[in-house]
């Protein structure tokens, strides 16, 4: 599934203004007999059914039975549109609620992932979205203030506590990504997953069996099963390694790496280091 939308690629101006006071209003015209929140609140259902490509102003405009310029009085645009969305599937509502704090990371970090997961399966279009530069509005802020409270305990540095939320949604992403394109792919071909592979099962069942992949041939029955839980094998293996990092900050064995900046070229460094041999 590839990027068919970029986050703040609108004006980011008004987008702050739409997220952090949506309930001001216009100072001229008639009465709103709209609001931001209906408006996106209408485009979430239809991308969550239709995917993002069917959301445009004129289909919202349907959805809420009025005129589709009726609705540029709210908000400018698609782009400004897209990231109150954002903002608003990825509050902490969105990810089961807000979480009781018992100081335990390990937990904090397990909810992380599989809320994020959650919020992934319930709006797919989110993996179409670049968001390498997203516009930070309340349900993001909410959402990375609880996480961050919650993971403090690692006893780690502010850089790698931001670096562990990259970090585990990086990894449910690609989850999420790869349990999108099988349904997509099931949805082109008409065939199940079971019907898919029991195609491939007499030829992969000879080559096998012919001795050029002595390795593949060892595996146990099971091995690409569908009962086994990869998510979950995963997930236990990233906290695993986190593990290992917060008992060897806590016990002084390993200290907070020194982050040294990107090495500028020579012509971008600055005056006084080109004279300072001179």
């Amino acid at each position: 599934m590839e990027s068919t939308e970029s986050s703040g690629s609108g004006d980011i101006q008004r987008t702050l203004e739409l997220l952090w006071e949506p309930d001001r209003r216009p100072s001229r015209g008639p009465k709103p007999t709209l609001t931001v929140d209906r408006i996106v609140q209408a485009a979430i259902r239809i991308a969550d059914a239709e995917g993002l490509d069917a959301v445009s102003m004129r289909r919202l405009s349907t959805e809420l039975g009025t005129g589709t310029m009726s609705l540029y009085r709210y908000i400018p645009s698609k782009a400004e549109l897209l990231d109150l969305m954002l903002d608003r599937v990825q509050g902490p509502e969105e990810a089961g609620g807000p979480a009781v704090d018992n100081g335990d990371w390990r937990t904090a970090v397990e909810d992380l992932a599989r809320g994020t997961l959650a919020v992934y399966q319930r709006h797919p279009w989110l993996l179409q979205v670049n968001q390498a530069r997203p516009v930070l509005g309340p349900g993001t802020l909410d959402s990375m203030e609880a996480t961050l409270g919650r993971i403090r305990t690692m006893g780690l540095t502010d850089p790698e506590l931001l670096s562990v939320v990259i970090m585990v949604d990086g990894y449910v992403s690609g989850v999420a990504r790869t349990n999108v394109h099988e349904v997509e792919a099931e949805q082109r071909s008409g065939l199940t997953d079971s019907e898919f592979w029991a195609a491939q099962t007499p030829y992969l069942e000879g080559v096998i069996a012919s001795g050029r992949y002595p390795v593949m041939a060892s595996l146990a029955e099971d091995t690409f099963g569908s009962a086994f839980d990869h998510f979950e094998f995963g997930l236990q293996c990233l906290l695993e390694g986190l593990a290992v990092l917060v008992e060897r900050r806590r016990t002084g064995g390993d200290e907070a790496p020194t982050v040294r900046p990107h090495a500028c070229p020579p012509t971008l460094r600055p005056a006084e280091d080109a004279t300072a041999t001179g």
